[in-house]
């Protein structure tokens, strides 16, 4: 449940910087790039911000961190 939570939110957030990037301000894309470097740092320190969000909400891991999808 959490990879399913985790990976609609990373989408979500992926595609409003690039809508707000094209329609409102060219540096909405600075919100994409974070994205990105926040994925590739949870990829090596195997701690994600996203993930203790919403443990701490209560949504229950199936085994594995977001850094391991």
């Amino acid at each position: 449940m959490l990879n399913t939570y985790f990976r609609t939110i990373v989408g979500i957030m992926v595609l409003l910087s690039v809508v707000l990037t094209y329609y409102v301000n060219p540096n909405w894309m600075w919100f994409t790039v974070f994205i990105g470097v926040n994925l590739i740092q949870s990829a090596f320190t195997k701690w994600c911000l996203l993930e203790t969000i919403l443990v701490k909400l209560g949504v229950k891991k199936e085994g594995g961190s977001c850094s391991s999808c």
